[in-house]
């Protein structure tokens, strides 16, 4: 016992700035614990997503609910595709289209064209652009959007939204902008869940003399 009391105390013939010393590396010891203590715990804590991870993650599940649905989506492949693509919009859309506006966003960006497909039948559609905004971002463009009627509130149209959404963030769209009848309101409440927010008022946008409201989503 008195060997164990011996090795605890400090030697007498010291001096006063060696104990100081001493007394320093203890601090700074207890500080570089204590440093690497909050570092580890910080490195435990979870990173905030970006809007393109959260993008990701819901595109991981659409393929689930593609089969809780019995819906299967797929992407423009063919010219084949265009009737179906036509006929399901135009019985949706307020806005008459001609053939040629749908091969110019169709032919000049097919992967960002997609169907909903139940069983042979078309139910859904989106059809979209990307290009370069006044040469500063690549801005997504949601050009039409219809899913079938006796189709509907079963979140195929955010899916389909989805869906284009993540084919632009993979080409580094920086954001993502559309149109709709101001009375328009499942549109609304569906794209504004997906994260859109309202932009701007466009009086008398439609040949119908409705107001639109542009919306937006930013990517980055």
């Amino acid at each position: 016992m008195e060997k164990v009391k011996m090795d605890n105390v400090i030697d007498g013939n010291e001096s006063e700035g060696e104990q100081s010393n001493i007394e320093k590396k203890n601090e700074n010891s207890l500080t570089d614990i204590a440093s690497l203590d909050i570092t580890s715990r910080l490195s435990n804590l979870p990173k905030p997503e970006s809007v393109e991870t959260r993008h990701l993650k819901q595109h991981e599940t659409l393929s689930l609910e593609s089969r809780d649905n019995n819906i299967q989506y797929v992407s423009y492949t063919s010219e084949l595709q265009m009737p179906d693509i036509m006929k399901l919009i135009q019985k949706d859309l307020s806005e008459p289209y001609s053939i040629y506006t749908y091969r110019y966003f169709i032919y000049n960006w097919p992967k960002l064209c997609f169907l909903a497909m139940h069983g042979d039948e078309c139910v859904g559609a989106i059809v979209c652009k990307l290009d370069i905004h006044r040469k500063v971002i690549k801005r997504g463009y949601i050009a039409m959007l219809a899913v079938d009627v006796k189709y509907r509130k079963q979140k195929i149209g955010s899916n389909l939204v989805r869906r284009a959404i993540q084919a632009m963030v993979e080409d580094n769209a920086g954001e993502v902008v559309l149109e709709t009848e101001i009375t328009n309101r499942p549109a609304l409440r569906l794209y504004e869940n997906l994260g859109f927010v309202r932009d701007k008022r466009l009086f008398r946008y439609y040949l119908n003399g409705v107001d639109a409201l542009r919306l937006k989503l930013w990517l980055r």
